[in-house]
């Protein structure tokens, strides 16, 4: 039987190495697409990747970039993928508001790039196209929840980006019969997130602020309502969207809500922390119940220029047609995240303890 051949664009990114992994379990033969840069990123698939120079490995990188068509129309050539996921992105909200027109480049035309190579080397009717598409496409939330059905709302330029891309995928889908759909993922965190997403700032900060490495965690808007969940799960549903016989949006959610300040106070018990709050707006802390210390602040250079102060996904479709649901529950999912960033401050600890320098890194 013939191996089944699947193209991972993002797949240096948390849910590309996650995605790889689950696909190598199944059996398929896996293509990820890397950017060259003047640093080694692939340390969440080192695990995965094998000496090129061993025969048939189940696993291949290949130098390429969404903003580059020439280097995905010859990829897609090469490989003649059964499936392409496409996870690439600029995908920090933060950063789109600095880099606007890459972040528009990248993640709304880079989606056009790579339907397009679908078609120029002839797979429009063969392969099948997944795009992660997000929830912060429902911004200023017209409903609550939101499901597939919900008006968008999107309130940065990488939402807007990503709804371009979302929309493409739904044209070229209706307009050359091509499998193509989107997953419209809710926030979905795990211990090799990105260390400057709000998820894993807090659990990196808490468990060096416990090992005494670090004083303070600085924080944005405590009062914002996110829907989390685990990648690992998230990339189970994106495999199962393109086994389907006929291409749908879904959303992946896991329908429960909790507050940023709710994921420090979950994530401080892990360390035997309690955090007693004082304050309110731009004046509230957070101090150690045991210390009396301040070891969380707010400060407004997190604030977006335009606040998504709720998200709530209802993934009642993904459970009714396709049997997903979430399988890690959000005081899991914390735990998972703490047991890594602890392990990884107890590393520093011990560099400090025998007298040399370490370099805390920063946002």
């Amino acid at each position: 039987m013939t191996k089944k051949r699947a193209l991972i664009t993002g797949v240096t990114g948390q849910d590309g190495a996650y995605l790889a992994e689950l696909l190598l379990g199944k059996g398929y033969e896996v293509h990820g697409i890397k950017r060259r840069t003047s640093l080694f990123n692939t340390d969440r698939i080192d695990h995965l990747y094998l000496d090129p120079h061993e025969p048939n490995p189940p696993f291949r990188l290949h130098y390429g970039d969404l903003t580059d068509s020439s280097s995905l129309i010859r990829i897609v050539g090469q490989v003649q993928p059964d499936e392409i996921y496409n996870l690439a992105a600029q995908s920090h909200v933060a950063v789109s508001f600095e880099e606007p027109e890459y972040t528009a480049n990248s993640d709304g035309l880079g989606t056009l790039r790579i339907l397009e190579a679908m078609r120029i080397v002839g797979l429009e009717k063969t392969s099948r196209f997944y795009q992660a598409s997000t929830s912060e496409l429902y911004g200023l939330v017209q409903e609550i929840p939101q499901k597939e059905t919900t008006p968008f709302y999107p309130r940065s330029p990488y939402a807007v980006a990503k709804l371009y891309a979302y929309w493409i995928t739904v044209n070229y889908r209706e307009a050359y019969g091509m499998y193509a759909c989107n997953g419209i993922l809710f926030n979905h965190e795990s211990p090799v997130r990105g260390e400057t997403f709000v998820t894993r700032k807090i659990t990196r900060a808490l468990a060096r602020i416990h090992l005494g490495l670090q004083e303070r965690l600085y924080l944005g808007n405590l009062d914002a309502l996110r829907d989390w969940g685990h990648a690992r799960d998230y990339v189970e549903m994106q495999w199962l969207m393109l086994q389907q016989d006929k291409p749908e949006d879904f959303v992946i959610a896991t329908g429960v809500q909790h507050s940023v300040r709710d994921f420090v106070n979950v994530a401080a018990s892990e360390v035997g922390m309690a955090i007693r709050w004082e304050g309110s707006g731009v004046e509230e802390k957070g101090y150690d119940g045991k210390t009396g210390k301040c070891i969380v602040s707010v400060d407004p250079r997190y604030f977006r220029p335009t606040e998504v102060a709720t998200l709530l996904g209802d993934p009642s479709k993904a459970k009714q047609k396709l049997g997903w649901e979430p399988k890690t529950s959000f005081e899991s999912l914390v735990r998972e995240m703490m047991k890594e960033d602890l392990e990884s401050a107890k590393r520093d600890e011990l560099i400090k303890q025998h007298g040399f320098r370490y370099y805390p890194r920063h946002e």
